[in-house]
């Protein structure tokens, strides 16, 4: 079962989201503007993880679905990023069933409602 929706500014492939938990948006449509992917998520009470601060913003004002996981840290290599949010994802993916909003920066994570 789908949980998880991964944005389109986010690693294709990484193991991590590599089962059927994850849908990553390129695999529905990449030209996808931000409301269809929250209409999609909404829908399919999918999470949307993303690195658009849009989608946090637009969460403050809403209830979920969907719920929104936004990583917060800047650019870094894909080795890094991948071993960063490895470190965090379990914590991350346990505050978001409890918050619609969940941080998520290079050393911490923080839930907001």
């Amino acid at each position: 079962m789908v949980a998880y929706l991964i944005d389109a500014n986010l690693p294709y492939y990484f193991s991590l989201w590599n089962n059927e938990e994850y849908i990553h948006v390129k695999d529905l449509d990449y030209r996808w503007s931000d409301s269809q992917i929250w209409d999609y998520a909404k829908t399919n009470n999918l999470t949307i993880v993303t690195k658009d601060g849009d989608f946090s913003t637009r969460i403050l004002f809403h209830n979920p679905p969907p719920r929104i996981i936004h990583i917060k840290f800047g650019n870094m290599k894909l080795k890094e990023f991948h071993r960063t949010i490895s470190l965090l994802w379990k914590e991350a993916c346990g505050l978001s069933e409890k918050y619609k909003l969940v941080n998520v920066f290079k050393d911490s994570v923080e839930g907001i409602n």
